[in-house]
C-alpha cells in the first residue's frame, strides 16, 4: 500500500513537499512516480524517479521547480514543489510500477501497478 501526505493549501511562488511510504513493502527494485489530475482531465504526469534513483523524470511543467527523490531504506519518496502556480492544483498521486519500463513508457499511468490515495494540492491567494 502507498500513502501519499503533505498535500495542503499554498499561496502561489510557496513550496509543499509531498511524500509517499510503502507499509508493505520496500521500493529498492521499483521505479516511482507522481501524477496528478483534475476534475474533467485525464492524470497527468508530474515525475518519476528510477530504483536506483539515479534518473529522474520530469514533466515540462514541473522541470526546475519540482524535484522527486526517494529513500529506499525507509520506503519512502518525496516531491518537492517550488514556485508553485495555480496551475499546479491538483490531487497528486505517488504509483510504483514493478515492470522493466522503458524510457516511452515511464510517463504512461497504465504502467504503474499501484497507486495510493491521493493528497490534494490547492494553490491559490
Amino acid at each position: 500500500q502507498l500513502q501519499a501526505s503533505g498535500g495542503g493549501l499554498v499561496q502561489p511562488g510557496g513550496s509543499l513537499r509531498l511524500s509517499c511510504a510503502a507499509s508493505d513493502r520496500t521500493l529498492s527494485r521499483e521505479t516511482m512516480g507522481w501524477f496528478r489530475q483534475v476534475p474533467g482531465k485525464e492524470r497527468e504526469f508530474v515525475a518519476a524517479i528510477r530504483w536506483s534513483g539515479g534518473s529522474k523524470y520530469y514533466s515540462d511543467a514541473v522541470k526546475d521547480r519540482f524535484t522527486i527523490s526517494r529513500n529506499n531504506a525507509e520506503s519512502t519518496v518525496t516531491l518537492q514543489m517550488n514556485s508553485l502556480k495555480p496551475e499546479d492544483t491538483a490531487v497528486y498521486y505517488c504509483a510504483r510500477s514493478d515492470l522493466s519500463l522503458i524510457l516511452s513508457e515511464i510517463r504512461k499511468s497504465s504502467r504503474y501497478n499501484y497507486w495510493g490515495q491521493g493528497t490534494l494540492v490547492t494553490v491559490s491567494s
